[in-house]
């Protein structure tokens, strides 16, 4: 039986809107270049960086914590408007935040942070 890989830990939160915006804006364009640019889209990126700073301001380090506590909140989210839904959003958010850090997640495009914010 294979180990579970190490949990990745988020440092330390010392500019709380700093992070907010950066994952703002690298969601939204991640977001609009993945499929195509539509209103809702602000929507959910707004919706996300609630949750994060919510989790991470309530002490959350976990990065497998901090995805699945943002597809609970999706899970409320009106995604009708929308190509995308909350497993496919939370993912996102993982995969963003594992390339800020420089961790590789092997497979496919080597980086989501190559479509860069407006």
């Amino acid at each position: 039986m294979a180990n579970p890989p190490d949990s990745i830990t988020l440092p330390p939160l010392e500019n709380p809107q700093e992070e907010v915006d950066w994952l703002r804006s690298h969601l939204l364009a991640w977001l609009d270049t993945e499929y195509l640019p539509e209103p809702a889209n602000r929507a959910i990126a707004d919706r996300v960086v609630q949750v994060f700073l919510r989790q991470r301001l309530e002490g959350e380090v976990d990065l497998g914590s901090m995805v699945m506590a943002i597809l609970t909140e999706l899970q409320a989210f009106d995604f009708s408007q929308s190509f995308y839904g909350e497993f496919t959003v939370a993912n996102a958010v993982g995969d963003l935040l594992c390339d800020r850090l420089g961790i590789d997640r092997c497979c496919g495009r080597s980086t989501t942070l190559d479509i860069s914010p407006p």
